[in-house]
């Protein structure tokens, strides 16, 4: 690995020594998720050579548990004997679960009223204490904060910290030792732990790998930052990217990325279910909607063909965790849509 003079901009956030050391730190308990090739976006989309990264696979099901777990390893043993403690519905959640169970640390996880019940036995069933608090995350975080300083408990940010972003980090030393000449990196964005890591990685190896994020058009914090070249809200509604449901970037991210990575592509609800039906349908791929904002970005046509045809192309499916009546409705559009457009051909 070598040092370039754009990551050194960045390398007191994060660095490649950063996120080498996480990769032996975490190695006894992730697992090194598979890299397919699609022969469907490879020829029928791009005409270049399209690799899939699925951290769907990974435990709890989400690149999540890297970083939680890269975090939680990096705590000194008094700060472990305390306990941890986190906000989140999702993911995160469970990926902080999980660690601690691994390791025997005491988790308490924050979550909304609103909370899926699914959700939180899912979390519960990973061995944390579950506690609803607040009718929507901002309320949630302010009172995960409020009893971690009245418990001593040490919070186990979701993205904007050192330690995680190292952690989602790894999946860029993967990724090189999969297909170490990677073109283009195609990434879902929500806070920006995972950009701001494998950007680091991949960046500290070859300035050249063009870095693309994507967000949908309902939210897009992180994008709308980078535009403005300073950080900026951005949420007009829900999207079907939950697990990137985030109106404003992480103050250390945004610096990460701003330096590191090369656009953002923005893409609609429909790009979004349709690319998750074509992951399922072509791929065999079960996704959240997250997990397919790389593809939609393809299949979208909204990225530049010079940074695709002939080349090497990764994108990232970064998690499976969405309800089976969510799955059940992205297949019956699809099929609506099938016999719609079947009947005016017809």
């Amino acid at each position: 690995m070598t040092t370039n003079p754009i990551v050194l901009q960045t390398a007191h956030i994060v660095n490649i020594g950063d996120i080498e050391a996480a990769k032996a730190r975490i190695k006894p308990f992730i697992r090194e998720t598979p890299m397919i090739q699609s022969m469907y976006l490879s020829q029928n989309v791009v005409k270049g050579n399209v690799y899939l990264k699925l951290e769907n696979m990974q435990y709890t099901g989400s690149f999540k548990f890297r970083g939680a777990n890269n975090k939680i390893n990096s705590l000194t043993e008094e700060q472990k004997a305390k306990g941890i403690i986190a906000a989140s519905a999702g993911n995160h959640a469970q990926g902080v679960a999980l660690t601690a169970k691994l390791m025997g640390i005491k988790a308490t996880i924050v979550m909304p009223e609103t909370a899926p019940i699914a959700k939180q036995k899912a979390t519960e069933g990973y061995g944390a204490t579950v506690v609803l608090k607040g009718d929507n995350f901002n309320e949630t975080r302010l009172a995960m904060e409020e009893m971690a300083k009245e418990t001593g408990m040490t919070i186990v940010h979701p993205y904007d910290d050192r330690e995680v972003m190292a952690g989602q980090g790894t999946i860029g030393l993967e990724i090189l030792d999969y297909i170490w000449n990677v073109n283009t990196v195609i990434l879902p964005v929500g806070g920006g732990g995972l950009i701001a890591g494998i950007a680091t990685a991949l960046k500290s190896f070859n300035p050249s790998i063009h870095i693309i994020g994507v967000q949908s058009e309902n939210v897009h914090g992180m994008a709308e930052s980078f535009k403005n070249r300073k950080l900026t809200e951005h949420r007009d509604g829900p999207t079907l990217a939950d697990g990137c449901d985030v109106k404003i970037a992480g103050d250390k991210t945004y610096e990460v990325v701003k330096h590191l990575v090369d656009e953002f592509i923005l893409v609609s609800e429909d790009e979004i279910e349709h690319a998750m039906k074509d992951l399922m349908q072509r791929a065999k791929i079960i996704t959240e909607g997250a997990g397919a904002l790389p593809t939609a970005a393809l299949l979208s046509g909204k990225i530049d063909p010079k940074y695709l045809e002939g080349k090497n192309i990764v994108a990232l499916v970064s998690g499976g965790n969405v309800d089976l009546t969510r799955v059940s409705g992205v297949i019956e559009h699809g099929l609506k849509i099938a016999d719609t457009s079947k009947g005016v051909v017809g």
